[in-house]
């Protein structure tokens, strides 16, 4: 579904991303990893064209993602850093705009708030949401417009246990329900480690392994925490 090939993104001058390989299988969850300024934002950005690479390609569903193509942005749910809105309006008239601009059906919008728990909302804008709520607006509009692919950029924030949970259960849904493919980020490895078919860690702005999940149980009993403390001090894996 994404393949990178030796991309680098260079800001200043100064490189952010060098030589980043990536591979996400279709209909699979990849957790991409990686310590504060690794770069997972970055990739993010570039993989739904808020950024263009310095170098290298990427490719999406076999095409390659072009700067002055933008069709692509209508099979990618996108959730990236802190999500904005109309603060003034409500979810439900949020997510309109949102598919009147994709060119989708506004049908969707009543099953997208039940699937996060937001159909209790009524005409109450989005400046009085919490955060919690704002990230599960954010995810909802994600996935309103049915894309081929989720990019989900740390999508936990904000959200107590009960949200964390219902989220994890969302997105192993989407791939199972709908073959979807997920491309997420997070902070919190045991998240990842419930719903991840498979692994890349960032390190200094390159991908240092690609693994799947299976493999990181195998060599690594203790999981997937002191899996990636190992490879973050240099360790041997296992």
């Amino acid at each position: 579904m994404i393949q990178t090939h030796e991309v680098i993104k260079s800001f200043d001058g100064k490189e952010v991303l060098r030589n980043l390989n990536l591979n996400v299988e279709r209909g699979t969850i990849y957790g991409l990893l990686g310590a504060n300024g690794a770069g997972k934002t970055t990739t993010f950005k570039l993989i739904s064209g808020l950024l263009q690479p310095t170098a290298g390609t990427i490719r999406f569903g076999g095409g390659v993602i072009q700067a002055q193509n933008k069709k692509f942005l209508k099979e990618m749910g996108v959730l990236i850093e802190t999500p904005v809105f109309y603060e003034h309006l409500s979810a439900s008239e949020n997510l309109e705009i949102h598919l009147a601009y994709m060119g989708c059906d506004m049908a969707a919008i009543d099953s997208s708030l039940l699937l996060v728990g937001l159909t209790d909302t009524g005409r109450k804008p989005v400046s009085k949401f919490s955060l919690g709520m704002k990230q599960r607006l954010a995810i909802a509009r994600a996935i309103s417009h049915s894309p081929k692919l989720l990019l989900l950029d740390e999508p936990f924030n904000g959200l107590d246990p009960m949200g964390i949970r219902q989220m994890r259960e969302l997105f192993l849904s989407q791939v199972k329900d709908y073959d979807r493919t997920v491309l997420i980020s997070s902070h919190i490895l045991s998240e990842i480690e419930h719903i991840a078919d498979r692994v890349g860690v960032l390190v200094n702005g390159s991908i240092a392994e690609e693994v799947s999940l299976s493999e990181v149980r195998r060599t690594c009993p203790e999981g997937l925490e002191d899996y990636f403390f190992n490879i973050m001090s240099g360790g041997a894996k296992g």
